[in-house]
Parts: C-alpha cells; sequence; structure tokens
C-alpha cells in the first residue's frame, strides 16, 4: 500500500468510527423531532427553538470556549504521560465549568422577563426561561465531563456517554410531549440536561485521577491559559447563535412562531442529518491538521485529502435528499412540514460549497490564529446575516435557502484567497475535477425535481444519484483500494 493510500485510509477510517457513532445520535435526534413534530406541530417546535436558541445564546456568551480550548490542554497534559498534570488540568477545568455554567445560569434567571418579551412579544414565558437556566449549568457541566473524555482520548466512553444520554433522553422527554404538549418543553429541556449530565459523569468517573489540591492561585492562574485561549473561538461560535437568533426573531415578528418553527425544522434536515458527516470528520481531522501546520506543504495535502473526501461521501448523500426531499421531510416531521421543501434545496446545494470551505477553515486554529478565524467569522456571519434578512423579506422560507447558497459560495471564496494569500494554498486538479463532477450531477437532480413532476422526477433523478454513486466509488476506490481489500477479505473468508 503506499503511503499516500495509507493516507486516505487513516481519514476513511476516522471518519466510519465515529459516523458509526454520530448515525445513532442521529437516528434518536430523527424520533425525537418526530415525536415533537407530531405531538407539538410547527408552533411547538417553534417555541423550542426560541428557547432553546436564547438560551444557546447567554451560554455562548458565558462559557469562554472551554469546550474547545480545554481539549487541547487536557490532550497535552495526557500526552505527557504527567499523571500529576492531567489530574490538575481536570480538577481546574471542573472548577472552571461551574462557575461558567453558574454565571450563564443566574444571567438567564435574572434576564427572564426581558428575554419572554424580547423572544415572544409577551410575558407569558418568564417562568419557562426562569426554569430552564438550571440548563445552562448542567450542560457546561456535561461540556466539562466529555472533554475529560476525549481529552483523555477515551474514544469508547465518549461514544457510548453520547449514545446512552441519547437514548434516556428520548425515553423520558417524549412521554412529557405526548401528555403535555407545549406545556412539557421546559420540563423536557431540564430532563434531558440532567440524564446527559449523569450520563456522562459515569463514564468520566472512570478515568482515574491523582487526589489534587487545589489553591485559588492555581484555579486563576491554569484556567487564565483555558479562558484566553477559547475567548475569540467562542466569540465566533457567538456570532452564529446571534445571527440565528436575530433571524428567529425576524421570522417570529414577520410570519409568527410557526414559520419560526418551519425554518428551525428546514436548516436541521442539513445541519443535523447531512452535517453528521462533518461532526465525524472533525473529531479526527482537526488534530491531524494540526500536527502538520507548521509545513505549508503538508498542510496543503491534508486539505486537499479531506476535502476530496467529504465530496465523495457527501455527494450521493446530498442528491438522496434533493430528489427524495419531500418524502424525508414527511418522514422525519409530517405533512404540515412540506412548505420547507423548497428551501431544503437550495440548502442541499449549499452543503457543496460548505464541504470545501470547512476543509479549508480549520488551517487558521490549527495554526494557531485565533485572531485571523475571529474576524474571518465576524466578516462572514455579517453578510450572512445581511444575506438571510434580505431573502426571508422578499421570499420567504424559500429566499433564507437561496441566501444560504449565496452566502456559502462566497465564504468559500474567501476562505480559499484568504489561506491562499498567507499559507500558499490551492486545491489540486483532483479534487476539482471531483467537484465539478458531483456539483453537477446535483444541479442535474435539483433541475429534475423543480421541472419534472413526481412520480417520474424520482425515476430520472434515481439514475443521476447512481451515477454520483459510482462515481464516489471509483475515486474511493482509487485511494483506498476497495475492491483490493473486499478481493482480500472474502479470500480470507473462504479459506475459513
Amino acid at each position: 500500500m503506499s503511503e499516500n493510500q495509507s493516507s486516505y485510509r487513516n481519514v476513511m477510517k476516522a471518519t466510519s468510527i465515529f459516523g458509526g457513532v454520530q448515525i445513532f445520535t442521529i437516528l434518536i435526534s430523527i424520533i425525537r423531532s418526530k415525536f415533537i413534530a407530531l405531538f407539538l406541530g410547527s408552533t411547538g417546535m417553534g417555541v423550542v427553538g426560541l428557547l432553546t436558541s436564547t438560551a444557546g445564546l447567554i451560554s455562548g456568551i458565558t462559557n469562554f470556549g472551554l469546550g474547545t480550548s480545554a481539549i487541547r490542554d487536557v490532550a497535552a497534559a495526557n500526552s505527557s504521560g504527567d499523571e500529576s498534570r492531567v489530574a490538575l488540568v481536570i480538577s481546574v477545568l471542573r472548577r472552571w465549568v461551574w462557575v461558567t455554567g453558574g454565571l450563564g445560569a443566574l444571567i438567564v434567571l435574572m434576564l427572564s422577563p426581558w428575554l419572554s418579551q424580547i423572544s415572544f412579544g409577551n410575558s407569558n414565558y418568564v417562568w419557562s426561561f426562569a426554569l430552564i437556566s438550571i440548563t445552562l449549568l448542567l450542560n457546561q457541566l456535561n461540556v466539562g465531563q466529555l472533554v475529560v473524555l476525549q481529552g483523555t482520548q477515551k474514544i469508547q466512553y465518549l461514544a457510548k456517554a453520547s449514545l446512552i444520554g441519547s437514548v434516556l433522553g428520548l425515553i423520558v422527554t417524549v412521554p412529557l410531549y405526548y401528555f403535555f404538549g407545549v406545556r412539557g418543553i421546559v420540563p423536557a429541556l431540564i430532563i434531558a440536561s440532567i440524564v446527559s449530565f449523569a450520563i456522562s459523569s459515569y463514564f468520566a468517573r472512570k478515568v482515574l485521577l491523582i487526589p489534587t489540591k487545589l489553591t485559588g492561585t492555581v484555579v486563576l492562574s491554569e484556567g487564565k491559559n483555558m479562558l484566553k485561549m477559547g475567548f475569540l473561538i467562542s466569540l465566533s461560535g457567538l456570532f452564529v447563535t446571534v445571527a440565528t437568533y436575530i433571524i428567529q426573531l425576524f421570522i417570529s415578528s414577520r410570519g409568527g412562531v410557526e414559520q419560526v418553527g418551519l425554518f428551525t425544522a428546514g436548516f436541521a434536515v442539513m445541519n443535523t442529518y447531512v452535517g453528521l458527516v462533518f461532526t465525524a470528520m472533525a473529531t479526527d481531522y482537526f488534530p491531524r491538521l494540526a500536527a502538520v501546520s507548521e509545513c505549508n506543504v503538508l498542510s496543503k495535502k491534508t486539505i486537499n485529502q479531506q476535502a476530496e473526501i467529504s465530496i465523495l461521501i457527501l455527494g450521493p448523500i446530498i442528491m438522496v435528499f434533493l430528489v427524495f426531499i419531500k418524502l424525508i421531510i414527511i418522514i422525519l416531521y409530517s405533512n404540515k412540514f412540506v412548505g420547507i421543501e423548497d428551501m431544503v434545496l437550495w440548502l442541499a446545494l449549499a452543503t457543496f460549497f460548505k464541504a470545501g470551505s470547512w476543509a479549508i477553515a480549520f488551517i487558521f486554529l490549527a495554526k494557531g490564529k485565533s485572531k485571523l478565524f475571529f474576524w474571518n467569522e465576524l466578516f462572514a456571519n455579517s453578510y450572512v446575516l445581511l444575506f438571510d434578512l434580505i431573502g426571508y423579506y422578499f421570499y420567504g422560507l424559500t429566499g433564507l435557502g437561496i441566501s444560504c447558497l449565496i452566502a456559502y459560495l462566497l465564504y468559500f471564496s474567501q476562505v480559499f484567497l484568504l489561506s491562499k494569500i498567507k499559507y500558499q494554498f490551492s486545491f489540486d486538479t483532483s479534487f476539482l475535477k471531483i467537484f465539478a463532477v458531483q456539483f453537477s450531477l446535483a444541479i442535474s437532480c435539483f433541475a429534475i425535481v423543480k421541472f419534472v413532476e413526481k412520480p417520474y422526477s424520482y425515476f430520472f433523478g434515481s439514475i443521476f444519484i447512481l451515477f454520483s454513486v459510482l462515481h464516489s466509488y471509483i475515486q474511493l476506490d482509487k485511494r483506498l483500494g476497495i475492491k483490493m481489500f473486499l478481493n482480500s477479505f472474502f479470500e480470507n473468508k473462504m479459506k475459513k
């Protein structure tokens, strides 16, 4: 096996491992969304969206990026083999998640009357915000436990915590939606947070630590590094939350809470269900890129490999969503949500540019250029919000899909030019060919869905899906040696 082929296999292996975990988590999420859609309707989903996005906004301000920055500190301590250092870093982290989580909970509690008025235009949800303030503390404590598992490379524990937490959360919360409807939303959010924290704590306790005594000085000095590292990263994430919050308020003021529910459901289709590929890849991709970040040549190679694999995996998936989007929406939600069909079609096309830009944007963090990452994301989120507001104002939910496609095309160009200027990055010809083929097939599927009546669109669209799958298989075989691997596998089975 060549070195290049081995490198591609490492990318694919990591993706498949973490992808498997994500698939189960997503299945649980699909079931949960289905029950919410059935028992609460689009209005109830809108309420859930506004409550969680508001809490997420406050959390983004107060969590100081510990979920990102602390992973690097814990991982660095763990790789050193110094058990005392590992225990110290984890102990400090656990102190700070209490502080930051408590701060977030206190702010939501104190501002609950104002948050209700801003989010819903009335004071009917004051107690709802006051009660869900506890989720900010619980969720931040949960983040601290997950950081311990990921930083110490307890991936199996991390996977089990995620899966068990999701399953138990579903079992406990669905009856609340069924029996209490909208009134069950707040208890369900609180119970889900309690369950997640309890499960992650159980697995985190399996990481044995040397007893450590902490002084206030040590907590401040060690914590300062964590907070400083994650501050700009958390700010960039905060901009996304703020932008989402503003567009939800804008939609609510012009179209009502039901439209917010449709907006939330539409973006969940792509960001959650298609986005599992990005989540699976990011777990391995970022540390791999960081390891070679000092060399621009190796960085370019790593980014291109990741971008190629991303498009080859995502291409067929996106085309399935394009061709069968109406059926998928009905399966995931209900007939009441078919109004998001056109929006999701445009979002699917935007995912191609999201994949390319996503692979490049990690280079800024990998090289430790947090300020460059910050300003890059600030500028991008500014025009994304502007396009979304204009898109919804003129074309409703469909306009949001179109604006997303335009925004990601600009963002793709932006990060490409910035990385080219700063780090001499460029895409290989192989990536450009893969992108051109898969995107052309996607455009064809888009046109079929828009201009060919059902069920004929399913037939002709399926032909293009098969072309996409075949192209991905041929290209992946060149990089991974799939055919040779399968032949070897079956030969060994026959010998046994």
